[in-house]
């Protein structure tokens, strides 16, 4: 049975009264169901072994075009952190909601996919604009993401505890001695535990360690950073027993031209992001639009030839697309079900086709195996926000 998450796509032979099947079906199944027609245009048929080859090939296609269009609204689903009221904005189908895209009478795009053309060259149009809309998107997701993980880089460096974030902003020329020639400013992590055994011990730790030189310069929840002034010559020395009682020393150097390159980094790699953000969000919202669209216009594709193999000539045929009521998915499909029984006969009359074709009878199998009905139907997964 299909999915009670999806909008089911279906197509009949155009027998008798046409026109008053929709509204015979409707006045039919369970209410809040949308029912809505579809235009199937008359396609050229081409040969049996062509249809037979394409209904081999099309499953392979409406796979790759559904994930395409998933992965453009997983693009948008990260690009608005989640948010259901921002993500109804941009998941539109030329300016409106996928429904209404559907279930408004919708019809082929005849001055884009002109019905001239063979069924092979149409899909081969399709598959062409689909593969250009994903190449694009993974380019440009990739640029992004490059861009927002150096961001995301230099903005943990500015985060964390004393003992891992950068110093940058927080040591000032004042702490620290500069151009000695034997003398250094060394910059030490202490746990917060262990600041009072560091008050006794530090001048202790080595030989030429200037007493009275620690003095606390900045502090957090876990750590106090200090700065100590030692002899250079004893610098591996210091930094050895500091590390056997557990104090960080921070690799630092002070340099105005280094905070002044940080900074600029920092500031250019925020506008570089939002500037990708933009472009990316803008690009993933046209192309939305468009593989739906394309994505739609492959269902169709497959209506149409499932329904020549199955009902034959001549190739007219009604199309009628269904938004099911998720609590009343089974007692709707029992009523196409119903409804459609006269197609029975026909429908079965796919098999026979099937020996008029040996060379792709291996093929052909395991197409009849998959779950079939009176009638043709394909799905369109919704969109959950």
């Amino acid at each position: 049975m299909p999915s009670d998450q999806s909008t089911w796509l279906i197509a009949v032979p155009q027998d008798g009264d046409s026109e008053g099947l929709l509204p015979e079906i409707t006045s039919k199944l369970p209410q809040l169901t949308t029912v809505a027609e579809l235009g199937i245009p008359s396609f050229k048929t081409g040969t049996l072994d062509s249809l037979i080859a394409l209904s081999e090939e099309l499953p392979k296609q409406d796979a790759f075009f559904t994930a395409t269009v998933a992965k453009i609204v997983d693009t948008l689903r990260n690009l608005l952190n989640n948010d259901p009221t921002k993500l109804v904005q941009h998941l539109l189908v030329n300016e409106g909601s996928v429904d209404e895209y559907v279930l408004r009478g919708w019809k082929w795009n005849d001055s884009r996919y002109g019905v001239q053309r063979s069924l092979r060259e149409m899909v081969d149009v399709l598959n062409k604009e689909m593969a250009s809309i994903d190449n694009v998107m993974k380019a440009k997701l990739n640029n992004y993401n490059i861009v927002k993980g150096s961001l995301v880089q230099m903005q943990r460096k500015k985060t964390g505890n004393l003992s891992v974030r950068s110093l940058v902003g927080l040591v000032s020329e004042e702490d620290v001695i500069q151009d000695s020639e034997y003398l250094e400013t060394c910059l030490v992590a202490v746990p917060k535990i262990l600041v009072k055994e560091w008050n006794l011990k530090y001048e202790r730790l080595t030989n030429m360690v200037v007493p009275r030189s620690s003095s606390p310069i900045a502090s957090d929840s876990e750590y106090t950073l200090f700065g100590v002034v030692i002899f250079k010559r004893v610098h591996d020395q210091f930094l050895q027993k500091c590390r056997e009682n557990k104090f960080i020393v921070r690799d630092f150097t002070f340099s105005e031209e280094q905070i002044a390159k940080e900074g600029d980094e920092l500031e250019l790699a925020d506008t570089t992001e939002k500037e990708l953000w933009t472009e990316l969000l803008r690009l993933s919202r046209t192309n939305f639009s468009e593989s739906f669209q394309i994505l739609v216009h492959l269902k169709i594709l497959r209506l149409f030839v499932e329904s020549v193999l199955r009902y034959g000539l001549p190739a007219n045929y009604v199309g009628f697309a269904i938004r099911p009521e998720p609590k009343s998915t089974k007692r709707t499909f029992s009523v196409l079900t119903n409804h459609f029984s006269y197609l029975s006969p026909r429908s079965s009359g796919r098999a026979q086709k099937q020996n008029a074709a040996d060379e792709f009878a291996g093929e052909y199998q395991s197409l009849m195996e998959q779950e079939f009905f009176d009638f043709v139907l394909y799905e369109v997964p919704w969109i959950v926000l």
